[in-house]
């Protein structure tokens, strides 16, 4: 296979230094057996990311797999994916965020998925990584007990589409959920959820997740604002108030924190302080 049908494994990262190693030793353990190329496109560090990420090329080199890297003067990850892209082959591509860590049968289930003519956008099962505060620890058990989570394929962190998928659209545009764009860009029944799990960090402690749960919120309210037709591609992955009690009775200090975090963003729904996910 050549590396231009190899899987492109884009990563863009920003100051990713501390967290790079991790996800590239998860992407060394991977399973699969066929061709991949791993772009890692640094953008505006100010720390040895890059430095880090081209110590990988001889790991990556004996599996039989490429490595690229990448350096922007710019910090920005829509800059970065865009570059990331214009790097990569015509392989299914998967888009990893630099503090992942991939269990290592997650690339070998998403290959399989994406092995189709038809668009196809394919996550693994979202688990979030432990946490030092108690209180992002309760918010996270209650989140992943959401269908969102649950039954939906997230693409918080990881999201993969193969050729025909990643036709759907042209450019990353300069908006705040990129993840969202994409998903939305595919209907429920195109979307893959692959049961193998991927570590996902969380916000650390509560004027955190405030913080990032607020910039979630702006970037779904800006795609329905830009791109209205998308939303038709939402699904059915909102939690019925049945099934909101029958949670909150079975974790009530994790929905206690839960809804707290969500009146304070509503609180101040105005503001638009950019914030990274964890």
């Amino acid at each position: 296979m050549t590396s231009d049908s190899a899987v492109q494994i884009i990563i863009p990262a920003h100051n990713e230094s501390g967290f790079l190693g991790h996800c590239l030793d998860a992407v060394l353990a991977q399973d699969y057996q066929g061709a991949a190329h791993v772009i890692v496109v640094a953008n505006g560090c100010t720390d040895d990311t890059a430095a880090r990420a081209a110590s990988f090329g001889p790991a990556l080199k004996a599996r039989g797999w490429r490595l690229t890297v990448a350096e922007l003067p710019e910090g920005g990850k829509v800059g970065a994916l865009n570059h990331g892209d214009r790097l990569a082959g015509e392989g299914a591509r998967i888009y990893l965020d630099a503090d992942i860590q991939m269990a290592p049968e997650l690339l070998s289930g998403i290959a399989a998925a994406l092995a189709t003519d038809q668009p196809r956008y394919a996550g693994g099962r979202l688990v979030v990584a432990r946490s030092e505060s108690p209180v992002s620890r309760a918010y996270a058990r209650f989140w992943q007990r959401l269908p969102f989570v649950t039954t939906g394929v997230t693409g918080a962190g990881l999201f993969a589409v193969n050729p025909a998928g990643r036709a759907r659209w042209g450019a990353f545009p300069g908006i705040i959920s990129d993840d969202t764009f994409v998903r939305l860009q595919f209907s429920e029944d195109e979307r893959i959820l692959v049961n193998e799990a991927y570590h996902w960090p969380i916000a650390e402690g509560f004027s955190r997740l405030v913080r990032v749960r607020r910039r979630q919120d702006n970037g779904v309210s800006e795609i329905a604002r830009l791109y209205p037709e998308l939303l038709g591609n939402q699904g059915h992955d909102r939690p019925s108030r049945g099934e909101l009690v029958r949670l909150a009775l079975r974790d009530p200090i994790g929905f206690s924190i839960y809804a707290a975090v969500a009146v304070a963003v509503r609180s101040g729904r105005n503001r638009h302080d950019w914030a990274r996910g964890r």
